[in-house]
């Protein structure tokens, strides 16, 4: 198509994005003469959050913690729909046998976490909410993606990770670190958000990208040999797999979920890192 639209996106490299990946590998967003240029974002929400600000991604697939918090603080991006409804299973990783054992030996210890604002650092506040541990005593060391997350756990420059756990599961198997437990994300875990300006310049086009993405999930949920799939493409165990893929429901219908966001904007006020100004009329800031 001559009048194609040209946009540049940017999601983790993990079995949640797989029908993005799927959409795109099979011509359905030129279909409707969109051409989506993916970018694999290792370093997860904070990279992305970057992304957004310099204008290097117009559209991001990215953990409703993060997102929501950046935009409430001023970042120019709107969210356009919950992409995963289902919560994220964070697992705390752990030193390979070392003195911790289980989740409340945590308290007190260094996080690593792959940039301020993501995901490892929001959910760090999450657990230690859930265990009341003192938010103000948190520790922080930024490693950057989840190798550099691993490398602390192995050099003592932290003492636990929070990271999705199928991702993770194969270094565990490895011995490069322990798993004692998990956090849960208190809402559905990723959405998909763009830039502000191409949100209000191509809403129609961007509705349709995301019932197409929506309706991939929804194949790759259904389709008997989607298991195999995931597991050869993304190195992960197939038992491991099957386990998640139980677990995980996208959006398929494109549901509109107001209560997750409020509850969101709840909680990082809870957690004292939104503001009270920060978090009023969270939805017209939030929403196109």
């Amino acid at each position: 198509m001559t009048n194609e639209l040209g946009l540049k996106i940017g999601g983790v490299p993990e079995h949640f994005n797989l029908p993005w990946r799927l959409a795109i590998e099979e011509g359905r967003f030129q279909e409707i003469g969109l051409n989506l240029h993916w970018s694999d974002m290792s370093g997860g929400t904070g990279q992305m959050i970057r992304g957004l600000e310099t204008e290097s991604l117009d559209i991001a697939v990215l953990l409703t913690e993060g997102i929501t918090k950046s935009i409430l603080q001023g970042l120019d991006a709107k969210i356009l729909e919950v992409y995963v409804v289902s919560p994220l299973s964070w697992g705390i990783h752990v030193p390979n046998k070392g003195a911790i054992k289980k989740p409340e030996d945590v308290k007190d210890q260094t996080f690593a976490i792959s940039r301020y604002g993501s995901g490892s650092h929001l959910m760090a506040y999450v657990m230690a909410d859930q265990y009341d541990w003192g938010l103000e005593d948190l520790k922080f060391n930024v490693i950057g993606d989840v190798y550099g997350g691993l490398w602390a756990l192995e050099n003592n420059e932290a003492q636990a990770f929070l990271w999705e756990k199928y991702t993770t599961f194969p270094f565990v198997e490895q011995g490069k670190c322990d798993y004692v437990g998990d956090v849960i994300t208190p809402w559905p875990c990723f959405v998909i958000a763009a830039r502000t300006e191409i949100a209000e310049k191509y809403p129609e086009m961007l509705k349709k990208m995301c019932a197409i993405v929506n309706q991939k999930a929804l194949e790759v949920k259904k389709q008997p040999d989607s298991a195999e799939m995931i597991s050869w493409r993304y190195n992960l165990p197939l038992e491991q797999v099957k386990q998640w893929l139980s677990e995980t429901d996208w959006n398929y219908k494109g549901a509109e979920y107001p209560l997750a966001f409020e509850k969101t904007t709840h909680y990082l006020k809870k957690l004292n890192l939104l503001s009270e100004e920060e978090a009023e009329d969270w939805e017209e800031k939030l929403f196109v």
